[in-house]
């Protein structure tokens, strides 16, 4: 998946977002149309944090239910049942476990 760089245009907290959106575990479920109404909610959440005297309750109703059918916040994800794991760590590295197993088929001690 192809993630432009965050616009250094973009008012901090959008950057904030769509850098989240593309560190966390969700971005492996995105497409690359996902990415661009993301980026394009950045760019109208910039002006309408640079604005905030012309900020419409509309458009802000119009961003926060976008972002949250693009499932950003663990609330969105819970709401269609899609959970999000750290991955586990192996208490025994998988290349230590190969050669332990490579060693007793040779039966060599250890």
């Amino acid at each position: 998946m192809k993630w432009p760089p965050a616009d250094p245009e973009w008012h901090a907290l959008a950057r904030d977002i769509y850098l989240g959106c593309k560190n966390s575990g969700q971005a492996d479920f995105y497409q690359q149309s996902d990415i661009a109404i993301l980026r394009s909610l950045m760019d109208d959440l910039s002006v309408a944090k640079r604005n905030p005297g012309q900020r419409s309750g509309q458009l802000l109703q119009t961003l926060y239910s976008t972002l949250s059918n693009l499932l950003v916040t663990e609330g969105d994800r819970r709401r269609v049942r899609i959970e999000l794991n750290e991955p586990e760590e192996e208490a025994t590295p998988a290349s230590v476990s190969v050669l332990a197993d490579y060693r007793e088929q040779l039966g060599v001690a250890q």
